[in-house]
């Protein structure tokens, strides 16, 4: 549980939007690059991460060895859009967003999903202690 000492930090408005647009770019350059030390550490031990294609993971451990298991040089994730930040009192924020995966051989953008983290702000750190990755589809190319 978060103390006062440990949400005296906490951004409010644009500088929340900005901290954590921030984070998001930063999680995700290490999940491109498949820098899954630095990666892993961006979710807390026991990380909840939901996933509507390929079900439930309950630790960091499980979520970083899927990722290198399943994504590592094979797709790299883009923002679509821009996001949506939401404070949580005491404790952190929500993150909501869309994006897209593109193939790392061919380049060709084929799939997108939406997403919601949930962000913990303690002793100085940000973690995720939520993930919501949901409504993955095919992108509809028009041919």
């Amino acid at each position: 549980m978060a103390h006062a000492a440990d949400t005296d930090a906490l951004p409010t408005g644009d500088a929340l939007n900005r901290t954590i647009a921030s984070l998001d770019t930063k999680v995700f350059d290490a999940f491109n690059t498949c820098d899954m030390k630095t990666f892993g550490d961006y979710f807390s031990d026991d990380v909840e991460f939901y996933h509507d294609k390929g079900g439930v993971q309950h630790s960091r451990e499980a979520v970083v060895e899927a990722t290198r298991k399943n994504i590592c040089h094979k797709v790299r994730r883009e923002l679509v859009g821009t996001l949506e930040v939401y404070p949580i009192k005491d404790y952190g924020a929500i993150e909501m967003g869309t994006h897209r995966f593109c193939q790392m051989d061919t380049g060709k953008c084929e799939g997108m999903g939406k997403f919601m983290n949930i962000w913990r702000y303690q002793n100085g750190q940000w973690q995720m202690t939520r993930v919501v990755s949901y409504d993955h589809h095919a992108i509809d190319t028009g041919k």
